[in-house]
């Protein structure tokens, strides 16, 4: 590519670099200066270091010298150190406390694939480093501590949650997409969900849709019918009203039902008269992280029958969730707890 010199086209570096750092070597590329505000708006600093200046040249020192890295509460800092690059990590195991954690220490400049933990003869370095992790973890906003990992991209369903059972999600476009944590989860679960709009006889466009072109579910109106697209990774399961849409007011009906062995059901009503079915030969546990949007669909599109956003052209009023007030595996953790009792 452009900015690359011929003869070093192939070639490896072995400086440490982190994935933070490739935006702002693509800024520096490209000659771009960002600005400290944006209509009004403080910016967050771009986090990285670039490192233009290592593709040019092999013998460049490495830019980025202080790394930090958390994931569901295990963690670990890169650091460079009088020339030499060390490393102090923990592995941390869900529900202990974090400050049982035992740290480990390397020296990855002698000992690259981390086979010599040092934290025994080199205390006071691990030390330093591990109060540098809680420095740029406070930058950063890491804190506080979460090592939950499902937990956050499902969100469970009982009277002591923010989800209870008897909670109805009620929608009113225009709005932003909804974020997976606090979004109704009709992964595993059997929901409802109903729709009111004004349908001029030529609208189009997505009603709800939570995923993206990986796994989701989308329902939308394209040729005056309604469609729904369950697709389970893939494997598209697509389910077209039998009637179509009047102009004018439109209620619409669409039941996702959980049965046996992993399968399920799709149900549509239009304007309260069933208008076809179809079965589910997978339910998916999880059908993505990626949160939901109404009105459109805001992510890579969910169907191959669209190109996203495909935002719906009609009126579209009010958009009703319920779901189910368990799930499969929610069921089977209850039925093991009950057994335990006896």
């Amino acid at each position: 590519p452009d900015g690359i010199k011929g003869d070093e086209n192939g070639s490896l570096r072995r400086q440490f670099v982190n994935v933070s750092d490739i935006v702002p070597t693509l800024y520096e590329l490209l000659g771009v200066t960002l600005p400290e505000s944006y209509k009004g708006y403080e910016q967050l600093p771009v986090t990285g270091a670039s490192f233009a200046a290592v593709l040019n040249s092999p013998e460049a020192p490495a830019t980025n010298k202080l790394q930090y890295f958390e994931q569901f509460g295990s963690r670990a800092l890169v650091a460079e150190e009088a020339g030499e690059y060390w490393k102090a990590v923990t592995r941390h195991k869900q529900g202990d406390p974090f400050e049982n954690d035992r740290w480990e220490l390397y020296n990855l400049s002698l000992d690259a694939s981390e086979c010599r933990d040092l934290a025994g003869t080199e205390p006071d370095r691990l030390e330093r480093l591990i109060d540098l992790w809680w420095e740029q973890a406070e930058l950063n906003g890491v804190l506080p501590l979460d090592d939950r990992t499902l937990e956050l991209f499902r969100s469970r369903i009982d009277d002591h949650s923010p989800h209870p059972s008897h909670r109805k999600y009620r929608y009113r476009p225009p709005m932003s997409s909804i974020p997976a944590q606090v979004s109704p989860s009709p992964s595993g679960r059997s929901w409802h969900l109903d729709a009111v709009f004004a349908f001029s006889g030529d609208d189009e466009g997505v009603i709800y849709a939570r995923g993206n072109e990986n796994a989701g579910i989308t329902i939308f109106i394209q040729n005056a019918h309604v469609v729904v697209d369950y697709n389970a990774f893939k494997e598209h399961s697509i389910l077209e009203s039998t009637v179509q849409l009047p102009p004018g007011k439109n209620e619409l009906s669409v039941l996702v039902q959980r049965l046996e062995q992993g399968t399920g059901r799709i149900e549509i009503s239009v304007n309260g008269t069933p208008s076809g079915s179809i079965e589910l030969p997978i339910l998916m546990g999880m059908i993505s992280s990626m949160g939901a949007s109404v009105g459109r669909d805001t992510g890579s599109p969910v169907s191959p029958r669209y190109e996203a956003p495909f935002e719906f052209t009609g009126d579209l009023r009010e958009v009703t969730i319920q779901l189910a007030a368990k799930t499969r595996q929610e069921d089977d953790e209850n039925g093991k707890s009950e057994m335990s009792r006896q």
